[in-house]
């Protein structure tokens, strides 16, 4: 049977994923930061403890044959922080992983990656990089750090740049970016469970009609096949006042374009 371990078991997706896997009747390892997890089932392996740290990454993934990397910080904050979780802490598991023959990576990529586009385009796979922000930034940065260890270590990953992986979509941007919980487990399943990946990025968004994102060729490498579509919920969402202010609505990064923007008229002029 393969062995998985998920990091970021605490957090808000890794909740939802560990509960599901366990269900599922994975040979699951889960992993939390500081605090330690409760057992979900009798006798579930469970740890946690600072990726940073080489020991702690080498009991993560001792005997491990897919890691799905939900650890890390999740939001905008300052970039000494960024930097520790979301960099340092990716170097040490994936060179975690070349010492114990991990064989893939699932890597929680970010929409935020690319915020910085227009709504109005929609994007295929291999667009380029344009962040919101230093966490979007770290984001970016991590896609490349997995493309490295697989080129020159064989390391598999999947990149999976996550959009709003909610219950059900509550606000207009997420008509475009919604990513269902029955999707991102599918996704996830997929993930595990496909022989080949070598070095993939596809978008963590469901099939929704009004989506930016374009899935082809990654999805179907994958063998991901999304049911869930937000313009389901349009009907409840569209007569709300849109939350976003006029930046955020202008960027597929939403709040996050928004944030520490200079507006047009303060930027400093070229001379």
């Amino acid at each position: 049977m393969t062995k998985v371990a998920l990091s970021g078991a605490a957090g808000q997706l890794g909740r939802v994923l560990r509960s599901a896997l366990l269900a599922r009747g994975v040979d699951l390892r889960s992993a939390a930061g500081s605090k330690p997890l409760e057992p979900i089932v009798p006798g579930e392996d469970v740890m946690h403890g600072d990726l940073r740290d080489p020991a702690v990454v080498d009991r993560l993934l001792q005997g491990v044959d897919v890691l799905i990397h939900m650890a890390g910080t999740s939001v905008e904050r300052p970039l000494p922080e960024i930097i520790e979780n979301n960099l340092r802490g990716l170097v040490e598991v994936y060179e975690g992983a070349r010492r114990h023959g991990v064989r893939r990576i699932v890597f929680a990529s970010s929409n935020h990656a690319i915020g910085m586009y227009p709504v109005e385009d929609k994007l295929d796979l291999d667009c380029a990089f344009r962040p919101d922000g230093f966490y979007g930034l770290s984001k970016a940065w991590g896609e490349s750090l997995a493309r490295l260890y697989w080129d020159k270590h064989g390391i598999e990953s999947l990149c999976v740049r996550i959009g709003s992986c909610l219950p059900e979509p509550t606000e207009f941007r997420h008509l475009s970016t919604w990513f269902g919980h029955e999707d991102f487990l599918h996704m996830m399943d997929q993930a595990i469970n496909v022989p080949e990946i070598g070095f993939l990025v596809v978008w963590g968004v469901s099939a929704n009609t009004r989506s930016y994102w374009n899935n082809d060729g990654g999805a179907q490498k994958l063998g991901y096949e999304p049911k869930q579509n937000a313009e389901d919920y349009a009907a409840e969402i569209l007569p709300q006042t849109n939350p976003l202010d006029a930046t955020a609505q202008r960027y597929q990064g939403g709040s996050f374009a928004s944030y520490d923007f200079t507006p047009e008229g303060k930027r400093l002029k070229k001379r």
